[in-house]
Formats: structure tokens, C-alpha cells, sequence
């Protein structure tokens, strides 16, 4: 087969600036990496797993498959540095359906959803400290459109949607004002959150809980049940209740593929992009897990699994500074909820430039403004982010709202390890059809540790598809969806101008 090398680095995407160098590209690995999740879905995990030492080992296992993931993607970054990232990677490796359907999901869900989420995020803790901002106060009341769906306005999804725009404005303006609030507001996050660990550590160690939670490290407490008969008491129903565990877990340590959709912006793309990875992954997990350790030492385990609205940062914090826990927390969250925004806001608009250059997406998507950034890319992805907020679910039974992006990215988790999983296994792939193409990075330890990945990954994926099937199934139907997309989308490019 003939090997379609690619270009050299300096002469790919040169419409770009490349104005994101080593520190500013770890800064969005750290910074889209970390969000709320680290503060709040270790309670979820506790009630899985039931014990101490399950909770970090379960913690462990989403650090290895991160960072061994992280490496991986370090070959195909070095190898096609391009705008587009993974888009890129699964087009080459699997072919322009398969890429298409990354990126379909990508704006549909993934990135757009999680958008969405983090800016209601942020403005949930707000509400912390300025009260008239909720979720139940409304500036347009709930209309209903169904008996489950329903649309309003409240002032918490008012806060998230100027955000949402505030955050689509400044990156228009230009790399700069991206890179300058990602660096600032990552660097403060890290510290903030270096700060509870701290706490946490020196201040609240409480030696009751200490000897509890690791005198008895892999004693097994109450558990939930994650379908009837099946637990964590048992060792099958241990090693089922870790794997649906990583939901939480690597959904907190998701997006740090992101700096490969800004590659096109990288200085010396080649190693940057690569050490970014490797670099930003280990910083997020050491931190992850310090900060459930610093959980540990402060709680008993069954304060963990029972934190008010699975809020253990805050209760942990609490327990060191009372009375000030709370807002403490809610300040520290909102940092990192706005630095997290920007950062998936910066890096998403340019998976969806490469596939409008692709033309199979907005032809208007592929073009850059004044400030050498994809403007009309930022703005559809601002409006459909922004649009996502507006949904509302309707539980009959209690009379509750939720948000209809936590059903879509409860049901997309398993659509995004697929991606995950195939794009590692392009690496296989393109060692084979491309075997003499440039590759300044070569994966570390392969072919051993991207196959452990692989085979790791889909353990997991297997395990929720059998026992999540309500969140698991519909991803999947959200992603074939592109199918029938991608084909109009063909037809339309190869229609004479």
C-alpha cells in the first residue's frame, strides 16, 4: 500500500498563528480537564465500590487509562499535527465516515453538552452566594411541550448562557485573549484546588476517620445495587461496580484530547503536543488523587457516600473551616467552571473548521476571521451549547425539573470511549498502512500499552452496555444518527458549483 506520509509541520495549517506554546498548551490540557467533577462524583463512586481503598483504586484505574491514552494520542498529534485532532486521526486511520461521526457527536453532544453543564456549573455555585440565582427561579416560567419535556429560563440558566456568550465573544477576538484568561484562570483552579488538598491534609486530619477509612482500606461498607443481586459484596460484583465507577471518574478526567484540536496553533507542534499530554494528564491525576485522599483523611466513608447533593469538597471543607466551607468552595468551583469553559470553547470550534475544510460541515465554519480564528465555528458552537441549556426534563412523580445535557451526556459516555478506543487503535493501524511516515514521538511501551488501553477501555465499555443499558443504547443511536448526515452532507460537497 502506498504511504501518504504526511506534510511537514511548517507547512500545515499556516493560516493559523501558532501562538500556543508548551506551558499554554498543557494549561488546556489541565485546565478542559478539570471542571466540577473532581468535587463531587467521588460520593457517587463511594456508594459503588463501598470501601476506602475500592474508591482510590477505582481512581487509579481512570489515572492509567488517561495517562496510557494521553501517550497514545502523542504519536498521532506528532505524526498529523493538524487542526482537528482526533477528527483528523479517525479520518486517517478508519476513513471520512468515521472521523465525520467523531465530530458529529462532538458538536451535537459531547463538547456542546458539556458546555452546557459546565456553564450551569458555574452558575449553581454562584447562587451559593448570591441566593436570587436557582435553578426553581424563573424569568420565563416552565412551558411545557410534553409530559417529560419542558423548556424554561431560570436565572441559573440565565448566568450559564451569558457565560456561554461572554466566553464565544472574547475567544473571537483572537488566540490571545483565549490563551491569556486559559493560563490564568488554570493556573488559579490548580491552586485552589491544591488549597483544599492542603486543608485537607494538615488541617483536618481527622483521626477517626483516618483509622477507619484506611485501618480497614478494602473492608466493603453499604453499597448500592447496580441491577437486582449485584453488588459490590462479592468479588464479580466488585469488579462490575468499579467498572461502572469510571462513569464518574473519567468523565471528571475527560477532555484532555482537546489541546489536539488546537494543533493547528501550536509552536513546534511535533513535541509540544505530545509533552502537553503527557505533562497535563499526570499533573490532573495526582492531583484527582490527592484531593480523594484529602477527602479520606478529613470524612468517615460514610460522610463520602452521604454528602449533601454529592457535594464532598464542600463538605470536606466544612468540616476544616466551618462555616465558611461552602462559599470557600463555591468560589473555588467557579474558578474552575470558567476556566474549564474556555478552554472547551477554544479547542471545539477547531475540530469543526477541519471538517467544514472537509465539507461536511457549515462551509461558513472553515473560513477564519481578522483575529486568524475560527469565528463562525465558535458562534454555532456557542448557539447550540447555549440552546442545550434551555431544555428542561419533567419527572411526573415528584414534580422535579433536571436538564436534558446530563440525559445526553449520560448517554454519550459510552459514544466517547468508543472514539477513545478507536483512535488508539489507529495507532495499530497506521503503524501498518503508513509504516515509513514521520513520527518524531513514538507511543512509550507499544505495542503494550495502547493495547492495554484497548483492552481495558473495553472491558469497561462491555460492563456498561450490560448493566447501564437506559444511558449506554442511546449513545449509540445518537452517533449512527451521523450516518444517514454525513452521506447528505457527501452528496452536497460533490455537487458541481
Amino acid at each position: 500500500m502506498t504511504d501518504h506520509s504526511p506534510a511537514p509541520a511548517s507547512t500545515l495549517d499556516t493560516e493559523f498563528t501558532r501562538g500556543l506554546g508548551l506551558y499554554d498548551s498543557t494549561m488546556v490540557v489541565v485546565g478542559s480537564m478539570i471542571g466540577s467533577g473532581i468535587f463531587i462524583v467521588s460520593a457517587d463512586m463511594a456508594r459503588l465500590v463501598g470501601g476506602a481503598g475500592w474508591l482510590l483504586a477505582a481512581w487509579l484505574l481512570t489515572g492509567a487509562l488517561t495517562i496510557v491514552g494521553a501517550l497514545s494520542y502523542g504519536e498521532l498529534a506528532a505524526m498529523m499535527p493538524r487542526a482537528g485532532g482526533q477528527y483528523v486521526y479517525l479520518r486517517e486511520a478508519f476513513g471520512p465516515l468515521w472521523g465525520f461521526l467523531y465530530g458529529w457527536t462532538l458538536f451535537l453532544v459531547i463538547q456542546t453538552g458539556t458546555i452546557a453543564a459546565v456553564a450551569v456549573g458555574f452558575a449553581r455555585f454562584l447562587g451559593v452566594l448570591v441566593p436570587g440565582i436557582a435553578e426553581d427561579r424563573y424569568v420565563v416560567a416552565p412551558l411545557h411541550l410534553s409530559e417529560g419535556y419542558a423548556i424554561s429560563l431560570s436565572t441559573a440558566q440565565l448566568v450559564g448562557l451569558l457565560l456561554i456568550g461572554l466566553l464565544t465573544w472574547t475567544n473571537t477576538r483572537g488566540l490571545a485573549y483565549g490563551r491569556m484568561l486559559q493560563n490564568v484562570f488554570t493556573t488559579a483552579k490548580t491552586g485552589a484546588l491544591a488549597g483544599l488538598i492542603v486543608a485537607g491534609l494538615l488541617i483536618g486530619w481527622n483521626h477517626e476517620a483516618v483509622s477507619a477509612n484506611f485501618g480497614q482500606l478494602w473492608a466493603r461498607r453499604a453499597v448500592v445495587d447496580i441491577a437486582p443481586g449485584v453488588n459490590a459484596m462479592n468479588a464479580f460484583g466488585l469488579f462490575i461496580a468499579i467498572a461502572v465507577a469510571q462513569t464518574g471518574s473519567l468523565f471528571s478526567a475527560d477532555a484532555w484530547n482537546n489541546i489536539t484540536f488546537t494543533a493547528g496553533e501550536v509552536r513546534d507542534p511535533r513535541r509540544n503536543i505530545p509533552l502537553s499530554l503527557a505533562l497535563g494528564t499526570s499533573v490532573v491525576i495526582a492531583v484527582y488523587l490527592l484531593a480523594n485522599v484529602a477527602y479520606l483523611v478529613t470524612l468517615p466513608f460514610e460522610q463520602i457516600q452521604r454528602a449533601p447533593s454529592d457535594r464532598v469538597a464542600t463538605a470536606t471543607l466544612d468540616a476544616v473551616l466551618p462555616g465558611l466551607g461552602a462559599t470557600l468552595m463555591a468560589l473555588g468551583i467557579m474558578i474552575s467552571t470558567f476556566g474549564c469553559n474556555n478552554g472547551l470553547i477554544l479547542a471545539g470550534a477547531r475540530a469543526y473548521y477541519a471538517m467544514a475544510r472537509d465539507g461536511v460541515f457549515f462551509r461558513s465554519a472553515g473560513r477564519l476571521n481578522q483575529a486568524k480564528v475560527p469565528a463562525a465555528a465558535l458562534v454555532l458552537q456557542g448557539v447550540w451549547a447555549a440552546l442545550l441549556v434551555l431544555p428542561r426534563t419533567y419527572d411526573q412523580a415528584t414534580r422535579t425539573y433536571g436538564n436534558l445535557y446530563s440525559n445526553l451526556l449520560d448517554y454519550v459516555i459510552s459514544a466517547a470511549l468508543i472514539f477513545y478506543i478507536m483512535t488508539i487503535a489507529g495507532v495499530f493501524r497506521l503503524r501498518r498502512v503508513r509504516p515509513h511516515a514521520e513520527r518524531p514521538y513514538r507511543t512509550l511501551g507499544y505495542p503494550v500499552v495502547p493495547a492495554l488501553y484497548v483492552v481495558g477501555a473495553t472491558t469497561i465499555l462491555v460492563v456498561l452496555f450490560v448493566y447501564r443499558t437506559a444511558t449506554t443504547w442511546p449513545g449509540l443511536v445518537i452517533v449512527l444518527l451521523g450516518v444517514p448526515v454525513y452521506f447528505l452532507w457527501d452528496a452536497e460537497r460533490a455537487r458541481p458549483v
